[in-house]
C-alpha cells in the first residue's frame, strides 16, 4: 500500500522491501548485541561492587595485608624487644610525643604489660590496679619502670592513666595505635574494625625478655602478683 499511494514503480517494491527488511534485521541485531553487552557490563559491575563487601573478599585482602606485615611467632624468653615508635599522650590535649621503645628501655629492667583496651572492665578492675598497687614491690625487685600498652590512641591512654591513678603511681602509658609492637610480638588480635593486643605481661632487662606471662590459660596469669612471684 505504501508504494501504491506514493506512486512508486512496482519494480522497486521487491528491492525496497528486501532492503527494508535487511536494514531492520541489522538494526535489531545491533540493538540486541548492544543490549546484551550493556547487561553484561552492568552485571559485572554489580558483582564487583558486591565482592568488595563480601566477608570472603575482605578476609582475602586482610590476609594479604597481614602477610605484608611479616607476622612473627609469639614472643618468648630470650627475645630482643623491637625498637618501635610508640606514642605518649600529653596533658591538656597537647600533641602526643614519639617514644622509641628500644631507647626507652635500654640499660633498664622494666615491666611491660598490655591490655586489649583502655577503660574496659577487666583491664580497669583487675590488670591495671594490680600493677598500681605493686609498684613498690616491683621496684624492690629491681624493676625501674612499668609500662602499660594498648592499641588505643595516645589521648585515650593518657586519660586512662590520669583517671585511674596509674600515672600518679609512676606507670607509663604508651599507645601502640598502629599495632606495630603487638604484631612484632605476635600478640595482635586482628580485626577489620580495630586491631587489639592480647593481654600479657613481661619483664625485660636491657631490652631482652627475661620473663613472659601469657593470658592463654587465664587472665590472672598476667597480673602483678603472678609476675612478682616469678622474680
Amino acid at each position: 500500500q505504501y508504494y501504491k499511494y506514493n506512486n512508486l514503480p512496482s519494480r522497486l517494491v521487491p528491492s525496497v522491501s528486501i532492503g527494508f527488511h535487511r536494514g531492520l534485521k541489522l538494526l535489531l541485531t545491533t540493538k540486541g548485541i548492544m543490549n546484551v553487552l550493556f547487561r553484561f557490563l552492568l552485571v559485572s559491575a554489580l558483582a564487583t561492587f558486591a565482592r568488595s563487601f563480601s566477608p570472603h573478599t575482605s578476609a582475602a585482602v586482610y590476609r594479604h595485608s597481614s602477610t605484608s606485615l611479616k607476622m612473627t611467632a609469639e614472643v618468648k624468653v630470650g627475645d630482643k624487644l623491637p625498637s618501635v615508635v610508640l606514642k605518649e599522650g600529653q596533658a591538656n590535649y597537647e600533641s602526643p610525643k614519639d617514644v622509641n621503645l628500644g631507647d626507652l628501655i635500654k640499660g633498664k629492667k622494666v615491666a611491660i604489660f598490655a591490655v586489649p583496651g583502655a577503660f574496659t572492665p577487666g583491664c580497669s578492675k583487675s590488670h591495671l590496679p594490680s600493677f598500681i598497687t605493686a609498684q613498690d614491690e616491683l621496684k624492690a625487685k629491681g624493676v625501674e619502670l612499668t609500662i602499660c600498652i594498648a592499641t588505643n590512641d595516645a589521648y585515650v591512654m593518657e586519660a586512662w592513666g590520669r583517671t585511674s591513678g596509674g600515672s600518679d603511681a609512676g606507670i607509663m602509658f604508651l599507645s601502640d595505635a598502629n599495632a606495630e609492637l603487638s604484631r612484632a610480638l605476635g600478640l595482635a588480635i586482628e580485626s577489620d574494625v580495630m586491631v587489639r593486643t592480647k593481654r600479657f605481661s613481661l619483664i625485660a632487662d636491657d631490652g631482652v625478655v627475661t620473663h613472659y606471662f601469657s593470658s592463654a590459660e587465664q587472665s590472672s596469669d598476667t597480673w602483678a602478683p603472678n609476675v612478682l612471684a616469678a622474680l
